[in-house]
């Protein structure tokens, strides 16, 4: 009965979008009030039906409820709790229904803490806000219903992929989609904007905390996607630029670059056409994300589904909504003529720079990921575009990031003086150049990637410190620094956790140590500064899974440094085998362990990584994510556009 009602719910939900994407945009074109105040009640009733819905899914895999063709293919009643709910959104369907639930919070939202709001300007963005989720509703109740019954229930279920059997990949997905659909509040305030044909600073201010909002759970869902490949896939990396991996990562680009660029529109009521199309484009690379991991264009260990069927519809929609906005863009030029004037040396030309910088490194990942399929269906070729290509490609644009970021910062806006900002960031660059040599004399081999990585990153780190300083005036004191907007005290931690992930990346891929050898037990062997020996192998059997697991001793110059257990496990349910790395976790570097097959000789293979840093990329994410919540507690943010009161005769608000 609950499955039963959660279907009934959605389909409710899916009608109450329709009505909502057509009524207060009528009202709004027409200024009839009541129509306009539609949208905020339709909203928070699309929200919660859509609510109710999915969580009649989740307890229909909580309740192991078979009778549902979605739970028979990924849920098995053996399962761990934790796995069984999250294995609600583990599959195509299920993540879906999440997708769509979460457009409808955004939209809730915005009805509830859009007060400040225009009154017209608020109805477009709800009513573009339910157009988007009628386009989702009608995918999954036409293509992807996870309500769908079977005739027959089964005695127990096919499991759920054993490699999403993972904590950090339960809470990855739901972080993601919230980056993913928060970008299309960005498109609707855009379409919004558009449609009424006024952009301005106003405009700049009320679009920036939602983008903010995305950008911090993309960068959330990101790094917690990356911490799941680098301890679960057993490869010891964490990055591959895969398909799906640069699917999330070409919106978080374009995430940053519309926040810094709306900063303009805010600020001095410049770059407005750039700033709208950012917001289009942004949210259209998170629909082209959810056609590349669904259609099964591009094959990828992350997508959910391949079925080209659900490919068109998903290309339909991104086709629909991109075409229209452009086309809207293009009608609308005349209104988005810049106000504000600025000099080639600038705040404004830096943050020009910073989205040149970011918009042509995401195009860069664009083309190497769909090259293959370009030139196989142009050409008639198979092609495969790998890490080389990315690397090369990718990285010259986050050096001239990294090498801008600053300077940039403390140019002021209107006109500056480039040697003025350099010399207030002198001492950042001595110390940065200071530690980079230290480091290029001690290290051996010396490989020129690790200083340079440490210079970027502590010139960055120091650069944001100097800047935040520099905002307590001639007569700087700490009680005035903490006394600093939230703003300020966000941007320099983000940009600090930016110079951190770059420096743990390049020290990471410069001072790796990797070792491969087939270990007898008892014997001792060395990697690096360490001594490693494989104590034991036995055979375990854990709640759905037969595991392999090793017992594989650790020391350094004599000393005890940890007991490892990497395990080889086999779920045979889902007649699937995973690897489950052992790792040594430490502040200046990893001992990663991974164990593979017994040989003839009895002797087994024994993958070991010594990975300098490694945690140190993900602190940097951390960093960057705080840095955002940070500026998102900023109390102009949440009242200093609400509190202004509309002018009359759509006159805008100085």
């Amino acid at each position: 009965m609950i499955t039963e009602l959660g279907h009934f719910a959605l389909i409710l939900a899916f009608l109450v979008a329709i009505v909502q994407s057509v009524v207060p945009l009528i009202g709004a074109s027409k200024h009839w009030a009541g129509w306009m105040a539609f949208a905020e009640p339709a909203a928070i009733a699309q929200f919660l039906l859509t609510g109710f819905s999915f969580a009649a899914l989740v307890w229909a895999f909580t309740a192991s409820d078979f009778s549902l063709r979605i739970v028979v293919e990924n849920s098995h009643s053996a399962k761990p709790m934790l796995y069984k709910i999250s294995g609600t959104w583990g599959n195509h369907e299920g993540s879906m229904l999440l997708w769509v639930l979460i457009v409808a919070l955004f939209g809730a939202m915005a009805a509830m803490f859009g007060g400040g709001l225009p009154p017209t300007l608020k109805a477009r963005v709800l009513a573009v806000q339910a157009a988007i989720g009628v386009a989702f509703f009608a995918f999954i109740l036409f293509t992807s219903n996870p309500f769908d019954r079977l005739a027959v229930a089964p005695f127990d279920g096919r499991d759920l992929n054993p490699l999403l059997q993972d904590p950090g990949l339960a809470f990855h997905p739901p972080f993601l989609y919230l980056g993913y659909v928060g970008l299309s509040m960005a498109f609707s305030f855009a379409v919004a904007a558009l449609i009424e044909g006024r952009v301005d600073a106003a405009w700049g201010r009320w679009v920036r905390p939602w983008t903010l909002a995305a950008w911090i759970f993309l960068t959330i869902g990101i790094a917690l996607g990356s911490w799941w490949a680098y301890y679960e896939l057993g490869w010891g990396g964490f990055w591959f630029w895969d398909p799906v991996e640069n699917a999330s990562f070409m919106p978080w680009l374009l995430a940053a670059a519309l926040l810094h660029s709306a900063i303009v529109v805010e600020k001095r009521e410049a770059l407005k056409s750039w700033t709208i199309l950012l917001a289009i484009i942004a949210f259209g690379f998170s629909l082209i994300g959810t056609f590349i991991v669904r259609s099964g264009l591009l094959t990828s260990v992350h997508a959910f589904a391949n079925d080209p069927e659900r490919g068109v519809f998903i290309l339909m929609i991104l086709v629909f909504f991109m075409g229209g906005a452009l086309t809207l863009f293009a009608a609308r030029a005349q209104a988005m003529e810049a106000k504000g004037v600025f000099g080639i040396v600038s705040r404004e030309s830096a943050l020009v720079l910073n989205n040149i910088l970011l918009a042509v490194s995401c195009f860069v990942v664009f083309f190497g990921t769909m090259w293959p399929m370009v030139a196989e269906m142009a050409f008639d070729r198979k092609l495969s575009v790998g890490p080389p290509f990315f690397d090369a490609a990718f990285t010259p644009f986050m050096i001239g990031l990294g090498l801008a970021l600053p300077i940039g910062s403390a140019l002021p806006w209107k006109r500056g003086k480039l040697g003025r900002a350099a010399w207030s960031m002198r001492y950042a660059f001595v110390l940065a150049v200071a530690l980079a040599l230290l480091v290029w004399v001690m290290q051996t081999g010396r490989s020129a990637l690790g200083p340079i990585g440490l210079f970027l990153g502590a010139w960055i780190t120091f650069g944001a410190a100097v800047d935040l300083w520099s905002r307590t005036g001639r007569t700087g004191s700490l009680a005035r620094l903490f006394r600093l907007p939230g703003a300020d005290w966000g941007k320099a931690v983000a940009h600090a956790g930016l110079g951190i992930t770059m420096f743990a990346v390049a020290g990471l891929t410069a001072w790796e140590v990797e070792d491969i050898r087939v270990a007898q037990p008892g014997e001792p062997f060395e990697v690096g500064d360490f001594t490693l020996t494989l104590q034991d192998v036995r055979r375990v059997q854990g709640p759905n899974y037969f595991s392999t697991t090793a017992d594989i001793l650790v020391e350094k110059q004599g000393s005890h440094v940890a007991l490892l257990h990497p395990e080889k496990r086999d779920y045979p349910v889902a007649q699937m085998p995973t690897t489950e790395a052992a790792i040594d976790y430490r502040l200046m570097r990893d001992v990663y362990v991974v164990i593979g097959d017994q040989q003839a000789n009895g002797g087994w293979v024994v993958r070991t990584y010594i990975k300098p840093l490694a945690n140190w990329i993900w602190g940097g994410c951390i960093l960057m994510a705080l840095g955002g919540l940070l500026s998102l507690s900023d109390r102009r943010f949440r009242v200093a556009a609400g509190a202004r009161k509309t002018p009359k005769a759509g006159v805008p608000a100085e």
